[in-house]
């Protein structure tokens, strides 16, 4: 609850916000406590469930899709087929919507035959499935590296500034994965905030080629640190998923309007029946509603608008619940 939670609680998840793997000294100093205040509060959030820091990977920028799936289901069907779903490796945000009889997730799919296997044979065939709408991701206009967290304004200029990393320049051109980097990604995936040595022997390189794969891994937007919050620190009680039509000379206007609204994780253009999907956290169902009716409504050439309440979360990122 929102009551469990303090001012600091919130200025330290916008400081691992900032940096990830910010040093505790480096945040404790930014926020004006100690070390030792900051690496308690830190255990306290996350043995709480309330903030865990990974390490994002994209798997867009090795060339894979990635799909927003909404499968309606029977009743009693719905949380052992969400539970499937998240038990797999490749999805994320496995999540129980509107009642109880939509499950809502995103797949990554590495090929068209990857695509065709899981939408058109598996799912399709799967018992008390009674249909599937699937959009795949064509631009992301909020979300991955960026973090609702950043919007919400708990730390001032100068400690935002004294806690921003340098820079990382882009660099263009493909990456391959081997077998190192891929066991690099997946513990990161369960702790971005791991540190080189612990790194290093998962991988079997040495620190310094960790930290130096880390680095190019990061120029090439193959990995981000993200950030898994429970929004109630925030006192967001609310979560619902958008699925709106937009005509398309205004679909980018749109979605960059979306990006910039205080409640939005997450915007993206997609295909399929709607072109543009967002996830949206509010306090509560009547901030959800004021929402709705002044932002969204002002928002350009909408058609059509679903809204989706998440009455329960299965997986995040790419971790279950």
């Amino acid at each position: 609850m929102e009551s469990d939670y303090d001012e600091l609680d919130r200025r330290l998840v916008h400081a691992l916000q900032i940096d990830g793997r910010a040093p505790f000294s480096t945040i404790a100093e930014a926020l004006g406590v100690s070390d030792r205040t900051v690496a308690r509060r830190y255990a306290r959030l996350r043995s709480a469930g309330a903030i865990r820091v990974l390490g994002g990977f994209d798997p867009t920028a090795l060339g894979a899709v990635l799909w927003f799936l909404r499968v309606r289901c029977a009743p009693t069907a719905a949380l052992p087929v969400a539970e499937a779903l998240a038990a797999r490796p490749d999805t994320s945000w496995v999540s129980l919507n509107s009642g109880g009889t939509e499950i809502t997730c995103v797949v990554r799919t590495e090929s068209e035959a990857d695509s065709e296997a899981l939408l058109l044979a598996k799912l399709p065939r799967t018992p008390r499935v009674e249909g599937v709408t699937a959009h795949s991701v064509l631009h992301a206009f909020y979300g991955g590296p960026d973090n609702l967290v950043g919007k919400l304004g708990w730390l001032d200029t100068a400690a935002i500034e004294r806690l921003r990393p340098p820079p990382l320049p882009h660099r263009p051109g493909p990456v391959r994965l081997d077998d190192g980097d891929r066991k690099l990604l997946a513990l990161l995936a369960t702790d971005g905030r791991a540190g080189f040595e612990q790194l290093a022997a998962a991988t079997g390189w040495s620190p310094t080629t960790v930290r130096r794969r880390m680095t190019e891994l990061r120029e090439h937007g193959v990995l981000y640190l993200d950030l898994d919050v429970d929004w109630r620190v925030f006192g967001g009680n609310a979560r619902t998923l958008l699925w709106l039509s937009v005509a398309p000379a205004h679909l980018e206007e749109a979605g960059r309007a979306l990006a910039g609204h205080p409640e939005i994780a997450f915007a993206a253009a997609t295909t399929g029946p709607t072109n543009l999907y967002a996830s949206v956290v509010c306090a509560n169902q009547r901030e959800l509603y004021r929402y709705l009716t002044t932002r969204i409504a002002a928002l350009p050439a909408i058609t059509h608008l679903e809204t989706a309440p998440v009455i329960r979360t299965v997986k995040q990122a790419a971790n279950r619940i």
